[in-house]
């Protein structure tokens, strides 16, 4: 697949990226060149490969999906302009 000039004005367009005229053609060189890349990776044998979170392997910590309040009001309400009965206490707005 090859990007001319008038795909590279319609995809700035659609991202609202405002490209001048004259740097269309180098726009659709890069977009080429991008799309080069991918046809190389598609060339790649990756049957039995196992997918990778990290390069090191290594297991993510785990923790017990328990739902708590997170006891920490005192502290959350500690910077609040004004706490009131453990809540954010904000001005009335609507009459």
């Amino acid at each position: 697949m090859s990007i001319d000039t008038d795909t590279a004005r319609k995809v700035a367009h659609l991202a609202r990226i405002k490209v001048e005229e004259d740097e269309l053609p180098a726009l659709a060189g890069e977009f080429n060149a991008i799309l080069g890349f991918i046809e190389q990776l598609q060339e790649v044998d990756v049957e039995g490969v196992e997918p990778m979170t990290s390069v090191t392997p290594q297991r993510l910590k785990r923790r017990d999906d328990v739902v708590t309040d997170g006891d920490q009001q005192d502290k959350v309400l500690a910077n609040a302009p004004d706490a009131r009965e453990g809540f954010f206490a904000v001005p009335k707005v609507v009459e």
